[in-house]
């Protein structure tokens, strides 16, 4: 699912809830119909969750910064440095990286939770073109995995079969154009 919407909207607190790092204003938040607050680590291990910062130690080379977020005996850590095109990168101090680069690193931490559901907020920013398309094919392959992805944006991502949810005011704007093209072919 592609939230959209303008600014303010509630895309991030959304995502926020359904990570269950925040309780929702009203309702429930269920996962195999269990309130996903009774358990929190249970739900915390079937989520991956992308916010804004990409939350890595500057003083830690980007091999250290994964290996925090790793489970034990989970996640592939060459396979998501490949992923990521981090590999050339691997033993150097996050706090050299460019903005992109970290967001990639962040993204491979992504890669490594093994979660099913990947809450993704603006994935795509600060990356430039071939890293896009790096998280293209995370993207597919984690679909085709049987994965699910809820992601934020304001451009459009490469994602294909993507269900739409435009939040309140989002109007027209050109990652709801594109979305909607790509189902009307």
């Amino acid at each position: 699912m592609l939230l959209t919407g303008p600014n303010g909207a509630g895309k991030s607190t959304l995502l926020r809830v359904l990570a269950g790092l925040r309780k929702p204003d009203s309702g429930q938040l269920l996962w195999h119909g269990e309130s996903v607050f009774a358990d929190r680590a249970l739900h915390a291990s079937q989520v991956a969750y992308l916010g804004h910062q990409d939350a890595l130690k500057p003083g830690l080379t980007v091999t250290e910064n994964l290996a925090l977020f790793a489970r034990a005996g989970q996640g592939d850590m060459q396979a998501a440095l490949e992923a990521m095109d981090l590999l050339p990168l691997a033993n150097l101090p996050a706090r050299l990286l460019s903005a992109g680069q970290k967001r990639r690193t962040a993204l491979a931490r992504v890669l490594l939770a093994n979660a099913p559901l990947w809450l993704l907020d603006e994935p795509s920013l600060g990356l430039d073109a071939n890293a896009i398309t790096l998280l293209g094919h995370a993207l597919a392959a984690h679909r085709q995995q049987g994965g699910l992805v809820i992601a934020t944006t304001h451009v459009p991502l490469p994602l294909t079969n993507v269900q739409p949810l435009a939040l309140p005011g989002a109007g027209d704007s050109a990652a709801d154009t594109f979305y909607q093209q790509e189902e009307d072919a």
